[in-house]
């Protein structure tokens, strides 16, 4: 049935509920899981010379972040005894990253959480799972 699942993970209680379904599930199919985590872009718009936090300090803490949140899901994995193929990117949009992720890794199941919302856009504008509900052509798995 699903050989390929993408589980995007931001590092929340709610996030760690959809690897724990993604790798119960991948066990039963036998199917290889990837996980993302999207990094937020430096925000230019906010450059001036008081600026708190210059753009390469601001880039790596990014990508610790993301990368830590990443080893979480692998690790996960490989406790299960499963191999899990993780990566970073940086997106403005994280649901147009998450579903572009899951077409270059030819994935055929999204597994997300129902409630990872960020900040008040998401209040404004609908969670990421939202907008890739909509746009994914991909089947996807909302866990609650």
């Amino acid at each position: 049935m699903y050989k390929r699942i993408l589980v995007p993970t931001d590092g929340s209680d709610i996030t760690d509920k959809a690897v724990h379904t993604t790798i119960a599930l991948a066990k039963s199919l036998n199917a290889a899981v990837y996980t993302i985590s999207v990094k937020e872009p430096f925000p230019y718009s906010a450059i001036s010379e008081m600026q708190p936090t210059p753009p390469q300090e601001f880039f790596d803490a990014q990508e610790r972040i993301a990368a830590a949140r990443v080893k979480a899901v692998a690790d996960a994995c490989a406790a299960a005894g499963l191999s899990c193929k993780g990566h970073t990117v940086e997106a403005l949009h994280p649901w147009e990253a998450i579903i572009d992720h899951s077409k270059r890794m030819d994935c055929d199941l999204l597994v997300m959480a129902s409630h990872g919302r960020r900040g008040m856009v998401a209040l404004l504008l609908g969670s990421e799972t939202q907008k890739v509900l909509t746009h994914s052509t991909i089947p996807v798995l909302i866990v609650r």
